[in-house]
């Protein structure tokens, strides 16, 4: 029987091109009978998107970032919301979250915040006291009303239960179990054949994940590897400049943000994958990035820096190994043992499969069922 009163609508800031875990809460909904629509913004330069099992929309800003965008922002959203129909209303993090209350209360609609950062903890706005005034006011000023709150991390799930007495419900960021198709070889996507690969991927390269730190690490690394840097953000010139400065041109290559089908591809024929997030904010702190799974699917052993989230998987499932400092020589130092040490290497490759049949996001499903078929007729 199809569900009545079914229309949800998920709100982001970001333009749903890259967005792996809105897309499978997305879907989740779409084949339980939910008819959804998701909605974020566009760029000048946005992809056009592929068709989806769910609508979306994207609001055309004059702003691209900063306070002006996100009051542009919110004010469209709030009129969005406000005169188009929907049954439930989810906020993905908290620059979308007040015009979700806002707009929910009005209509007496249910209202779910699915929080994926410690969004008031964010390097950002760490230092500078104004805007994390006005963010944390409007936190502050939300999460009283809240009934159903979803996080990515247990840190998260403790942080917000000590400052507001609400816990939420604990889903990760984590891959569905079926693996994309590999499509590519190296050969497709113009990668050496004869050279290990060290893969750094993400859309969101910014100060203080190690991006830099790796690069200048990278004379120190055995020669037999090369670095493959896929993604975008503000910290990609400065690790270019610094290549050219170190001359390694031959040993680090870089590819521009790509849909997520094709970055699996590169993941998996890569060899070791990195992630040095440093323990420069709350929310750096706190976070488990989707990547930290990906890496695992693709049974790709990592080299991660020492923050409690991610090291609690390495120790527990035994896929690769932590930098206790982000420095140069230390990262270099990882590197080569899994480079060097072939028994070693095999051994996490393995647990990375073993570790696969667990991480999945069906798991995390479970939870989502609870939070959003509760009410289900």
């Amino acid at each position: 029987m199809a569900k009545t009163n079914n229309k949800v609508v998920l709100s982001v800031t970001n333009d749903l091109y890259t967005d792996p875990r809105v897309d499978k809460v997305c879907n989740f909904l779409t084949r339980n009978g939910f008819d959804v629509t998701l909605v974020g913004r566009r760029y000048g330069d946005s992809v056009a998107l592929a068709p989806r099992a769910y609508k979306t929309h994207r609001l055309r800003l004059l702003f691209r970032k900063g306070a002006f965008f996100y009051a542009e922002y919110n004010i469209r959203l709030f009129f969005y919301l406000l005169f188009h129909h929907f049954d439930l209303f989810v906020a993905n993090d908290l620059d979308t979250l007040l015009p979700n209350v806002l707009v929910s209360k009005l209509k007496r609609k249910r209202l779910v915040y699915d929080s994926h950062e410690y969004f008031c903890g964010e390097l950002s706005i760490a230092d500078r006291p104004f805007v994390k005034h006005v963010w944390k006011s409007i936190e502050r000023f939300c999460f009283p009303k809240l009934k159903d709150v979803i996080t990515v991390s247990q840190s998260i799930v403790e942080q917000y239960e000590k400052e507001y007495g609400i816990r939420p419900h604990l889903v990760r960021n984590i891959p569905p179990k079926a693996t994309p198709p590999v499509t590519e070889s190296r050969s497709s996507v113009q990668l050496p054949e004869d050279k290990m690969i060290v893969i750094l991927q993400g859309n969101a390269l910014i100060e203080g994940r190690g991006g830099v730190e790796l690069t200048e690490a990278m004379p120190l690394v055995d020669p037999k590897a090369v670095l493959l840097v896929v993604g975008a953000g503000s910290v990609v010139p400065k690790m270019k400049r610094k290549v050219q400065q170190l001359q390694l041109e031959e040993r680090v290559i870089f590819v521009p943000r790509v849909s997520p089908e094709k970055l699996f591809n590169y993941t998996y024929l890569a060899d070791i994958g990195i992630n040095l997030d440093q323990d420069v904010c709350l929310n750096a702190k706190f976070s488990l990035p989707n990547k930290i799974f990906e890496y695992i699917k693709a049974e790709t052993p990592l080299v991660i820096s020492n923050l409690v989230e991610r090291a609690r998987i390495i120790q527990k499932y035994q896929v690769g190994l932590i930098v206790e400092d982000v420095r140069p020589e230390c990262i270099a130092e990882k590197i080569n043992i899994l480079l060097n040490d072939k028994q070693l290497y095999n051994e996490m490759k393995a647990n990375c499969k073993i570790a696969a049949e667990d991480l999945c996001w069906e798991n995390e499903e479970k939870v989502l069922e609870k939070i959003y078929l509760r009410d289900k007729g």
